[in-house]
Formats: C-alpha cells, sequence, structure tokens
C-alpha cells in the first residue's frame, strides 16, 4: 500500500507540471497546507472558441474600468491561465476549424496559457443530443472512419506542435455521453466507441505524450450516469488522463449532487477531475435580438441572474473543484467566456442571421467590460 501511494502521488506530481501552462508562478507561502485544498486551481479556464470570428466581425472587449483591451490579454490579467478551442472539421462558415485555432492558440500561449483543444468530430456542434459524422467521413468504412479520426486528430495537433503552441490537454469527442460518431460509436455500440476513442487517445500521444488526453461528459451532477459510463470504458480497456465534466446548475442537479458525484469519479477512477464547461447569467435581457436560453430571474436557487449572482455561482463553483479529495480538481472552464451579442456570430455556423442566445452568460457585460464573475472565478 505504501509503495502504491508513493507511486500516485509521483504521478499526480507529474501531471500537475504538464497541465500547469509554462510561466506559471509557483503559489506564495510554500504551497498548500498539510491537507488542505490548493490555493489555486491548476486550470482556471475560459472557453473562446467564438472569439475568432468576434473579432473578425467587430466584437470589442474592455477591462472593468472600460478601458478597451484584447480579448486574452483581459482574461489573463483576470487571473485566466488556460484556454479551450473547439475544433470542427468542415464547418459551413469556415470557423472553428485548424486555422482559427492555430491563430487564438499563438496569442494565448504568447501570454503564458495553457491550451485545451477540444474535438467534436463533427461539421458542427456535437453533444448529447447528436454526434454527427462530418460530411466527409459519411460514407466511410468503420476502418477508414478509425483511420480519418487518427488523420484528423493527428494533423491539428502536429500544426500546433510545429508552430511551438503544443496542445496540454486534448478532449477526444465533446460531452459523449451516447458515444461519437454516431452510429459507429454510439453508446449501444461500445465496441466501436471505444476503438474511436483509442485512435484519438493514439494520435495525440504521438504527436506529444507529455498531453493529457480528457474524456469529457456533460450531466455533471448524474453520478449512475458516469458510474456506467466509465465501468464500461475500463471494461473495453479505453484510456485516458482526465475526466471532465459539463455542469449547468440549471440542467445538470444540485451543487451537492455535482459535488458528490466530482468527488466520487475522482476517487472511484483515480483520474484527477476538471470541469470542461459551466457557466451563468448575469442578466434576464438580452442584447441581439434573439431570446436566450436561460431566461429565469434565478435560475438556481439562491443565484439571481445579475452580475453578483454570477460572480457567487462562480464562486461557489470553483469551491467545490478546489474541495475535490487528494488535489484531485484541476480545475474549471467558462463556457464560451467571450461570445457576447455581435451581429453575425450566431449558433448556427450554416445561417448568418442566427442569433446568440448564450450572451448573457458571458464573462463581458453588453457593455463589453469584463464583469465581476471573471475576477472571482480566475482567481480562484
Amino acid at each position: 500500500m505504501a509503495r502504491f501511494l508513493a507511486a500516485l502521488l509521483c504521478a499526480m506530481a507529474a501531471l500537475f507540471t504538464t497541465v500547469a501552462p509554462a510561466g506559471a508562478a509557483a503559489p506564495a507561502g510554500g504551497g498548500p497546507k498539510p491537507g488542505g485544498p490548493p490555493p489555486h486551481l491548476a486550470i482556471r479556464g475560459a472557453d473562446v472558441s467564438s472569439l475568432a470570428k468576434s473579432e473578425a466581425l467587430g466584437g470589442t472587449y474592455r477591462y472593468a474600468n472600460g478601458r478597451r483591451g484584447d480579448a486574452l490579454a483581459i482574461l489573463r490579467h483576470s487571473g485566466v491561465n488556460y484556454i479551450r478551442l473547439k475544433v470542427w472539421v468542415n464547418p459551413a462558415d469556415g470557423y472553428n476549424t485548424e486555422n482559427q485555432v492555430l491563430a487564438i492558440a499563438k496569442r494565448a500561449k504568447a501570454l503564458g496559457m495553457g491550451l485545451l483543444v477540444d474535438f467534436h468530430y463533427s461539421d458542427s456542434w456535437a453533444d448529447p443530443g447528436k454526434q454527427n459524422k462530418p460530411a466527409a467521413w459519411s460514407a466511410l468504412s468503420f476502418e477508414e472512419l478509425k483511420q480519418a479520426v487518427y488523420d484528423h486528430t493527428y494533423d491539428v495537433l502536429s500544426a500546433l506542435k510545429a508552430q511551438g503552441t503544443t496542445a496540454d490537454m486534448v478532449q477526444v469527442g465533446n460531452e459523449i455521453n451516447g458515444g461519437l460518431l454516431w452510429p459507429d460509436g454510439r453508446w449501444d455500440a461500445w465496441p466501436g466507441m471505444a476503438a474511436l476513442l483509442g485512435a484519438g487517445y493514439d494520435a495525440v500521444k504521438a504527436v506529444s505524450a507529455r498531453t493529457k488526453v480528457v474524456l469529457h461528459l456533460a450531466d455533471g451532477g448524474d453520478n449512475g450516469l458516469y458510474r456506467w459510463w466509465f465501468d464500461t470504458a475500463a471494461s473495453y480497456g479505453v484510456r485516458y488522463d482526465v475526466i471532465g465534466l459539463s455542469y449547468y446548475p440549471f440542467w445538470h442537479g444540485t451543487l451537492a449532487a455535482f459535488q458528490a458525484n466530482l468527488n466520487d469519479v475522482a476517487a472511484r477512477y483515480g483520474k484527477p477531475v476538471v470541469v470542461a464547461e459551466t457557466a451563468y447569467p448575469f442578466t434576464t435581457a438580452d442584447d441581439d435580438g434573439w431570446e436566450n436560453i436561460v431566461t429565469s430571474a434565478e435560475p438556481y436557487p439562491g443565484y439571481p441572474a445579475t452580475p453578483a449572482g454570477q460572480a457567487a455561482f462562480a464562486r461557489d463553483l470553483t469551491n467545490i473543484v478546489r474541495a475535490v479529495p487528494g488535489g484531485l480538481g484541476l480545475g474549471a472552464f467558462w463556457w464560451e467566456a467571450t461570445w457576447t451579442g455581435v451581429k453575425g456570430n450566431g449558433w448556427d455556423p450554416a445561417d448568418p442571421s442566427s442569433g446568440n442566445a448564450w450572451e448573457n452568460q458571458a464573462l463581458f457585460g453588453f457593455d463589453d467590460r469584463a464583469l465581476p464573475a471573471l475576477r472571482e472565478f480566475a482567481r480562484r
């Protein structure tokens, strides 16, 4: 047992040095107190997948005092030390492809930020309700599909490495509760799912053995789902380094259920956990004429849809992640932190007239200023 614990501690130390971005300062005061949570989360992240398109269409960003600035620099100044970028294969609008990932990654890495790349393996959104194959892959045999997963993953990651911005973490699939690349990798075809996940894993490690592979599910408060999924994955020999969760309190259960699940999966599977997606509204108002998804004045009890309510949720969620036993709570990413109400930057990549139903959950207000939740979330 002593040897096992020593090995586990060594493995965790190695993981931390990998996921912490280069140049990150050591905590003041000699590190965490024995037995207590770390003073700061290793990952204080923001998903900025829509940023490239927002900037191209004239989107602007400001510090809390109103001074205009670069969105990534504002995030970094506030304490964000990681970004998350999704990758689509051949989207209709040409965004969220390798080109944008390379450009944004270069800017982020220059600021000393870490990089999580989120492969959807689709031309548009992949989530628990849909995992559509890219059109170019629709007629492939299963062996050809596995090769396409490998090649696509390898090509994007090797291009990042070639420009000096190697990915620190990679999601092989997005919110894969029901699998990926349906029907070949659907939940009721586990051998196929395992083989496709394996192809992605192998491609990640072929580019960089130090890059950590994340397997990401939604419904972060559903412990039954997570036990079923990861138990089954283990039975098929699925390989990964980190468990990723989406948790939106207005959809995914109570904070208590989320905390219980987070703690359970970290202990049960001996893996670090990261909240790959979370967010909360700061207003019930709309900024672009497209009805928002969450419009309640109090989407979750005790947290009004106000700047203060959003900041309180950010504080409490990050405290839950910090408290995961054994230091296994790596951190969290605020989903689409920079997706403000910019005309043309809507939900549907095939429809330029579509709007943004999420701008009331960004970390920048309708006046483009950084909100209190940004500092609360990123300073934890």
